[in-house]
């Protein structure tokens, strides 16, 4: 049955169109793998949709592998070292993800025996799991019929509705739609069904509205305008803070690294020494501020850019004979950075002090 109304919602267009065309994915299990019997595994489904927050899905896929190779059920992540968490997470951002993703893990393996909760209420009780992560995985792992909503999704609802208020106060309104769509068989494929949609024919620029399932009864293509929506609210400009990074190499290539307190933001990370700055406030940016008195020397400048604020990292550089004693921090072998809990800022940091520093570095 098809219907151009949703406030009576018919999925079965959508469905078919999956059927047919969905993506094939390493954490999910497609309609072919679904009709041979294979059922969704609650551990994968929820990794996943962690790494898949604010990170595209070719970015994901060799660090879901690598997750799965060194930790292949929740008990083993739970289990792992925090460090080695946050070093395998390195390069995909949003650090906080990791740390919750290794305080959900242990909670799961220590109070629920290893097993996910499969209700929306009880993964919301979860360390580190929001709205979002809740529903996913509950209509995903558990086919619950939870109504889930990522960016592609707002994007296909604002345009099947058209809906003219801007995000994010748009965001109730979508969600109520979604959960008028969201049918109670399948509901797990017809979320990925949406999140498919919105990646490859209801994309933001060009979308392929001929290809869509949903092409009769979209109100944004009645009104001859899909790019129109989702209407966003204007963008704040980001305030620029400064600091200053210090890479200290002796020669015998070792290189001073710290690890950054637990909370806050690149909590728990990995790197070079530097100055206090913050998303409020500016740190020191002189050579004055370095960890130790030596002829440091400037060789360039950083930018790097994080959700709320952009960073201006001035760097100075220092070869020395031997490694200097220094409180709360280490010396690693360049050779060895690789494998470090070294987000992309200290990466940069780093590779403008020593250009070939990650390409002498191991796998």
């Amino acid at each position: 049955m098809t219907s151009t109304t949703f406030d009576a919602p018919a999925a079965t267009p959508l469905l078919d169109w999956y059927d047919r065309h969905h993506r094939d994915l390493p954490w999910r299990v497609s309609p072919p793998m679904a009709a041979r019997g294979i059922k969704a595994e609650p551990y994968r489904v929820w990794l996943s949709e962690v790494m898949l927050q604010q990170t595209t899905v070719p970015a994901v896929k060799p660090y879901f592998a690598t997750f799965l190779a060194r930790w292949p059920t929740v008990r083993d992540l739970a289990n792992a070292p925090s460090e080695d968490v946050m070093a395998a997470w390195a390069g995909l951002g949003y650090y906080a993800r990791a740390r919750n993703l290794k305080k959900c893990a242990e909670a799961v393996a220590r109070d629920h025996d290893g097993v996910f909760p499969d209700t929306e209420e009880g993964l919301k009780a979860l360390p580190g799991i929001g709205d979002y992560t809740a529903a996913a995985v509950s209509a995903i792992a558990f086919n619950r019929q939870s109504a889930v909503m990522d960016g592609n999704v707002e994007r296909v609802i604002s345009r099947l509705y058209a809906i003219s208020a801007p995000l994010p106060a748009a965001k109730p309104l979508m969600k109520q739609k979604v959960a008028l769509l969201t049918p109670a068989d399948r509901p797990g494929d017809f979320a990925q069904a949406m999140m498919d949609l919105g990646a490859t024919i209801c994309t933001p620029k060009r979308p392929a509205c001929s290809l869509c399932p949903f092409r009769e009864a979209c109100e944004a293509l009645r009104l001859h305008d899909p790019e129109k929506f989702p209407v966003k609210a204007a963008k704040k400009e980001k305030p620029v803070r400064y600091g200053a990074a210090f890479v200290a190499v002796t020669a015998d290539g070792e290189i001073l690294l710290r690890r950054r307190i637990e909370s806050g933001l690149l909590g728990g990370m990995t790197e070079v020494p530097t100055t206090g700055w913050t998303a409020r406030l500016d740190g020191e940016t002189s050579a004055d501020a370095a960890p130790f008195p030596a002829g440091w020397e400037a060789c360039g400048t950083v930018t790097h850019v994080f959700t709320h604020f952009e960073l201006r990292l001035s760097i100075y550089r220092v070869a020395i004979p031997s490694r200097i004693q220094t409180d709360n921090a280490w010396w690693e072998p360049v050779t060895n950075l690789d494998a470090q809990a070294l987000p992309t800022v200290m990466k940069k940091a780093i590779a403008t002090a020593i250009p070939l520093a990650f390409k002498h570095s191991k796998d």
